[in-house]
């Protein structure tokens, strides 16, 4: 099989997950985009994929690639090379690098470099702050733009915007759905004598408790109401939120990680230490079953990696001087394909939240499901296969895992963009050539 710089691909026998539920057909790829489904067609490229199951491309929609300022940590060519090879083909990228990603010239200069170097296609979000308000409408609909998003706690200088005349101002400008990072920063810093007097990562859900996620959640779905704004909350964390949030599902998308729905306290943090420590904090079972449960009765839409890697080293500064993320994007397919293999939801179910929910959240051109006319990015992977998270095998320089070791179920073997093979059996081909993301 001839993978590279062919005009034509036909995938051969994979269970598909069409729109209408799996079947096992061909789908037929050229020109960068799905041209037949079940159909006879000849093609440069047969892929033989019968045992595999072939999913719309998987978008990780909230990723820290940390360039421009702290490539030490991670960069654009780094971060998309991991996630092709976690079956990842197309991601949206955070504001909070260095400069902040706050104008025109900033996002522009992120384009350039991932004209360069990004393996999967992407898009960037702007920070929403005071120092923009008021050309946030104008800057949400630049060329590779996946929106606008708030940090309402844990960030820095222009980026936090904690006070309601801020979000307000910042809402009244624009029109798309705003990504929010919903932490009560009053509170933060309130209870952060609570983690210095422990100097142990096991207090982090303590200082950064429950009800500091929901009120600055309240807060904010009741701000986007008033401005008539759609809202995203990102990282959901608490069995509150999720109850809370079940009652405001027609103008706000939810949000949550596989860390949240995988690792659980205070284990994690006896286990790992500060390699555990994130925001929102990863919390105890009860909230954790909680965020299974609106997994399955439909609350959650999205689920992505906030892959926001840190050195080593600086994971071992003393608690609470550590900083906050850990590695994600590479790891996310694998952790969700293994609990569809365990029981915890369907792969269309799965799907729904990795490919056709961003896509429809966010108007995401041609993208998010297996269909005549769309592109031709397409995620295929071993249901079977079983294997263990190796850090050695990190696209990151950050180099670690929080899930180093464990052994899971549920693998991608093959990552296709535009028609393209970019990863085969976790090795990827060709050069750099992701594009910018459309968005209607």
């Amino acid at each position: 099989m001839n993978c590279e710089n062919s005009s034509s691909l036909l995938i051969k026998g994979a269970t598909v997950l069409l729109p209408g539920g799996p079947e096992e057909t061909d789908v037929a790829c050229r020109d960068g985009r799905i041209v037949a489904i079940g159909e006879p067609f000849q093609a440069d490229t047969i892929f033989e994929a019968r045992g595999l199951h072939l999913l719309p491309g998987a978008v990780d929609s909230q990723v820290h690639f940390r360039e421009p300022g702290m490539t030490h940590k991670e960069t654009l060519e780094a971060g998309t090379r991991g996630a092709i090879i976690g079956g990842i083909t197309s991601v949206f990228e955070m504001p909070n690098t260095q400069p902040l990603t706050l104008y025109a010239e900033d996002l522009q200069a992120k384009i350039a470099i991932a004209e360069r170097d990004a393996w999967c296609n992407y898009a960037f979000y702007i920070g929403g702050s005071a120092a923009n308000a008021e050309q946030l409408a104008e800057l949400e609909c630049l060329p590779a733009c996946s929106g606008v998003k708030i940090f309402m706690g844990s960030s820095f200088g222009d980026l936090l915007a904690d006070s309601d005349d801020v979000l307000r101002n910042i809402l009244r400008h624009g029109r798309r759905r705003v990504a929010v990072h919903a932490e009560d920063e009053a509170r933060l810093l309130s209870r952060r004598h609570l983690a210095e007097e422990a100097a142990n990562p096991v207090a982090h859900p303590v200082w950064r408790d429950e009800n500091s996620a929901l009120l600055a959640t309240q807060r904010i779905v009741a701000l986007a109401a008033e401005a008539g704004r759609p809202l995203h909350v990102l990282h959901i964390s608490t069995a509150e939120e999720m109850a809370f949030l079940q009652h405001h599902k027609s103008s706000v998308s939810v949000e949550v990680l596989p860390q949240h729905l995988t690792l659980s306290a205070p284990e994690c943090y006896e286990r790992l230490g500060t390699l555990a420590q994130m925001n929102p904090p990863i919390r105890d079972q009860r909230h954790q079953d909680a965020l299974w449960k609106a997994v399955q009765n439909g609350i959650v839409d999205v689920i992505g990696s906030d892959h926001a890697p840190h050195t080593r080293e600086e994971k071992q500064r003393p608690y609470p001087n550590s900083p906050s993320g850990m590695t994600g994007t590479q790891t996310l397919l694998p952790l969700m394909l293994n609990h569809v293999n365990q029981g915890r939801l369907s792969l269309p179910r799965l799907v729904d939240m990795v490919c056709a929910g961003p896509a429809r959240l966010f108007g995401m051109a041609g993208k998010g499901r297996i269909a005549v006319g769309y592109d031709a990015d397409l995620t295929l992977v071993d249901m079977q296969r079983k294997q263990a998270v190796d850090d050695r095998k990190l696209a990151s320089p950050s180099g670690w895992s929080a899930y180093d070791g464990m052994m899971l179920q549920g693998w991608p073997s093959a990552t296709i963009i535009a028609g393209q093979i970019v990863m085969l059996d976790e090795q990827v081909i060709g050069s750099p050539a992701g594009k910018p993301l459309r968005f209607l």
